[in-house]
């Protein structure tokens, strides 16, 4: 579903990235675990378009990089960005309508599948976005991502900061998108969720990928958790 091959990138004379590869199957969860700085909102980003790209990135056989956003978006990647960019001016249900594809295509996800799958939408419909807490709105960034119909999402830091109520619903949601037959790319700083819902791990350490494998082969590797990602 997404290939990444030798990926680098740069913040002016800054080299970020130094040779990134790695793959998401379809209807896998994938996980990009490192500190904050390793270079995963990075990598996410540079795959979007929203960092020039330099190196080889594939969409479901095709060539992205290049590409500008709202390009790559229209070919089916979503990007849940972790600041949570919402419309703040807008109500829940315009925000939503925003995020789809069209009007008149039909999706796996519509209105009242984000309703059922978190029903707080619902009682906040007609609220503007910048009045709602903020696990409200992860909740409407996810579900706005959801409505453009995507084949593969790129998820950053979905439970950063949420209470434990909010971040359950966040894993559900994620296994719920997967049953679905949509990819995930996840960044995410609580390793018990990374662990239990993805099928395969990437830790990524200066810019680099420093260790590929399942949950299981993580857990066992004492020295990468020690060295790349505890603090």
């Amino acid at each position: 579903m997404l290939e990444v091959r030798d990926l680098h990138a740069y913040y002016g004379k800054s080299h970020i990235l130094h040779g990134v590869g790695f793959h998401v199957g379809e209807g896998e969860i994938v996980s990009l675990l490192g500190r904050n700085g390793a270079g995963r909102t990075t990598t996410i980003k540079t795959i979007m378009g929203e960092v020039r790209p330099v190196g080889e990135i594939r969409l479901k056989g095709a060539r992205i990089d290049g590409l500008k956003t709202h390009q790559i978006a229209r070919r089916g990647l979503g990007y849940v960005p972790e600041n949570r960019d919402i419309f703040p001016g807008l109500t829940v249900r315009e925000n939503l309508l925003l995020g789809q594809k069209s009007a008149k295509a039909s999706g796996r996800w519509s209105m009242e599948d984000m309703f059922r799958l978190f029903p707080r939408l619902r009682d906040r419909i007609d609220t503007p976005g910048g009045v709602l807490s903020g696990g409200e709105q992860q909740m409407l960034t996810i579900c706005r991502t959801l409505m453009g119909d995507p084949d593969l999402i790129m998820v950053d830091e979905p439970t950063e900061g949420l209470a434990p109520m909010l971040v359950q619903l966040v894993r559900e949601l994620l296994e719920e998108i997967s049953r679905r037959g949509v990819s995930i790319l996840l960044i995410e700083q609580k390793l018990t969720i990374a662990l239990a819902i993805s099928k395969r791990l990437y830790v990524m350490g200066q810019g680099r990928i420093v260790f590929e494998g399942t949950p299981s082969d993580l857990a066992a590797a004492q020295t990468v958790r020690r060295e790349w990602l505890e603090v």
